[in-house]
């Protein structure tokens, strides 16, 4: 194996690839089967890069002797690159990922204080860790090289980083929401979570709202200084959502150090999805979707088994539209797909429990022999077979109560190659500061949510056509070629910045 060193270091949670262990026992490496998704989006960032190396955690009962190679070297239709891989105990991943991420980070950066969990926490394991991710950068980075760290679970990996490579060009992306000062200063962790950010070169969130937010934060606790704001680009601005700015911060300055924050929403492989929607397979399925349906209409839910995603909100809601709305019933149908993500966490299971009760209470309610007004699927779909129900459903209802981007509303427009369809969308997902053509419903009001599910299920087609023309050219312009364009702008921004800092005048 070489002992190069990269120029474009990766740190992310999951491994790059899927293990599938044989009946032998033999784990073999699996590329992930659709390139839609973030995964392979990071990965295709290693093909401007000479060399890269990819940093993230595999379960070990043992780290000393872990059982596996802590580097290996991959090839895979996104190039060559490293894999170092962190070996971690139960105990540890239960502590770093399960309970201080979703317990005590999950709930605040979502709004959500009263499931805030603070008392199980072990912040040395969560500095280990951190430490661990850290180290293995330092070792892989060549110099002068950046350092991309992904998320909230490696908060502290970016100044552990600057301690161990001062050298090198540090970015970090959040994606999630990121609360305002009130909120997140909840963690008493605050202060040494934003002192890590802030030795990075590059802090980059969904959309303007987060990085005033995180500006917001840095300022209630240090010294910190706005050195530049920008109108934001009028496609973000929209009347219809919470989360609209006008303009926001891209520049501060701290101990001396200029610091980018930026906003740039990530969005889906558009040329995949299409291709995807146009095959014959999905044709089939798509005709054999409709034939079952016999004439009615059917609206999509798809999200994960969380109680920031309103799946329970959503099922209320279709409850009292069909109690209020009698010709409904037998005419429509909700699709509601919610994929328990968390197994063994409590919190998630009650709101697999909910989510069940609710919907049987409603079936139970309205439906006949002949029609069960809610199918509620609690496994993954596969993505090519999600498309053809994408092309299928007459409305798309995706309302989280907080989501820092929200992709599925993306993958519908993008799967919408017959340009018909209806968006329904929260005005507290990130994504409906750019979809603007969406139907948008506030989860927190019950008639805001019913209004807005009766004004898709009427819409006319002239109005169906138009939003959803503008919502696929929305799509395409935000798609994730375009995230990565800007990505690989603000590395060179950030390199170029520490290169001059660093030569003599």
């Amino acid at each position: 194996m070489s002992d190069e060193k990269s120029d474009l270091v990766i740190l992310y949670h999951r491994q790059p690839y899927e293990e599938i262990e044989g009946d032998d026992g033999r784990v073999t490496l699996k590329e992930n089967t659709s390139p839609n998704g973030i995964v392979p989006t990071l990965k295709s960032f290693f093909g401007n890069a000479e060399r890269g190396s990819w940093v993230a955690w595999k379960l070990a009962e043992d780290p000393s002797d872990p059982g596996f190679d802590r580097v290996i070297t991959i090839e895979d239709s996104f190039g060559s690159y490293r894999v170092a891989r962190l070996p971690l105990t139960p105990d540890q991943v239960k502590s770093f990922y399960h309970i201080t991420s979703k317990e005590a980070f999950w709930p605040i950066l979502h709004n959500f204080k009263e499931r805030y969990n603070y008392d199980p926490v072990d912040w040395p394991t969560f500095r280990e860790v951190n430490w661990a991710f850290a180290e293995a950068a330092a070792n892989e980075a060549a110099e002068g090289a950046t350092v991309w760290v992904h998320d909230y679970n490696l908060w502290l990996a970016p100044g552990y980083i600057r301690q161990l490579r001062p050298d090198v060009n540090i970015s970090f992306y959040h994606h999630t929401p990121f609360p305002g000062a009130d909120m997140f200063n909840v963690l008493p962790w605050r202060k040494e979570i934003v002192e890590s950010l802030l030795a990075c070169d590059v802090v980059g969130f969904h959309i303007p709202r987060y990085v005033d937010n995180f500006v917001s934060v840095v300022q209630s606790l240090l010294d910190v200084e706005v050195t530049q704001r920008r109108k934001v680009r009028p496609e973000w601005i929209n009347e219809g959502t919470a989360l609209s700015e006008r303009s926001m911060p891209t520049e501060i300055e701290f101990e001396g150090r200029t610091i980018t924050v930026s906003a740039s929403p990530v969005g889906v492989n558009v040329d995949y999805i299409e291709e995807q929607a146009a095959t014959k397979a999905t044709d089939g399925q798509f005709a054999n979707i409709r034939d079952e349906l016999n004439g009615r209409k059917m609206i999509l839910s798809v999200g994960r088994t969380d109680y920031t995603k309103g799946g329970i909100e959503q099922l209320e809601s279709f409850g009292r539209v069909l109690r209020d709305n009698p010709q409904l019933r037998g005419q429509v149908r909700l699709l509601h797909v919610s994929v328990v993500a968390n197994r063994g966490m409590k919190a998630y299971q009650d709101i697999q429990n909910e989510l069940e009760q609710t919907a049987g209470r409603i079936n139970g309610a309205f439906g006949t022999f002949e029609w069960q007004p809610i199918a509620l699927i609690s496994r993954a779909i596969p993505f090519t077979d999600l498309v053809a129900y994408y092309r299928a459903a007459d409305v798309a209802w995706i309302t989280p109560l907080a989501d820092g981007m929200n992709l599925v509303c993306k993958e519908y427009a993008a799967s919408r190659i017959d340009g018909d369809g209806v968006l329904v969308l929260s005005e507290f997902a990130g994504a409906a500061v750019d979809l603007s053509a969406a139907v948008m419903a506030n989860p927190f009001s019950a008639r805001s949510m019913d209004s807005a599910i009766m004004q898709a299920l009427d819409m006319p087609e002239t109005e169906r056509r138009d939003r959803m023309a503008a919502l696929r050219e929305r799509v395409r312009m935000f798609d994730i070629e375009a995230w990565a364009k800007d990505q690989t702008e603000l590395f060179r921004i950030a390199s170029d910045r520490r290169r001059a800092a660093n030569t003599p005048e």
